[in-house]
């Protein structure tokens, strides 16, 4: 009788969670969302990580399939990537994000202003990940209807 009785309690959790994933998606409806990250992640890369905390909590409320999310990253902002290439921790977050849809994208312009090689020093970069400007990309997601956060 024990099993039975955890057995349905265990159900209707499941039905809440089910039901409560779905009152939060139809609040928040379908969203574009653009994270600007120009910034050092200081010791243990804490403020890189709290970023790509926000951007998980953002994703648990709306739902993965309702929202499209993109990191710019330009400035001291590439740390969070250059700091990934020796740090376990963000590697997961940043491929468990990407795993979510989550694409980042590599300013050029801090590319060649500090000489950095995009395939050595930065984890998980693609040819394709690189845009020209991070700050007019910034602009041209906001001009496509991304909302701007700055975490």
């Amino acid at each position: 009788m024990t099993n039975i009785i955890r057995a349905i309690c265990l159900m209707l959790a499941a039905t809440f969670a089910f039901a409560l994933h779905a009152e939060e998606s139809e609040r928040y409806g379908k969203q574009k969302v653009v994270y600007h990250i120009n910034y050092n992640g200081g010791e243990g890369s804490k403020a890189h990580l709290g970023a790509m905390r926000n951007i998980q909590n953002h994703i648990n409320a709306v739902g993965a399939e309702n929202i499209d999310v993109k990191v710019v990253l330009h400035g001291n902002g590439l740390s969070l990537l250059a700091d990934a290439k020796g740090n376990d921790k963000m590697q997961t977050t940043v491929s468990s994000l990407k795993g979510q849809n989550v694409s980042f994208h590599v300013c050029n312009n801090t590319l060649r202003g500090r000489e950095i090689s995009y395939e050595d020093d930065l984890y998980d970069v693609w040819e394709e990940d690189i845009v020209p400007s991070g700050v007019a990309e910034l602009s041209r997601l906001q001009q496509m209807g991304y909302t701007y956060i700055k975490p």
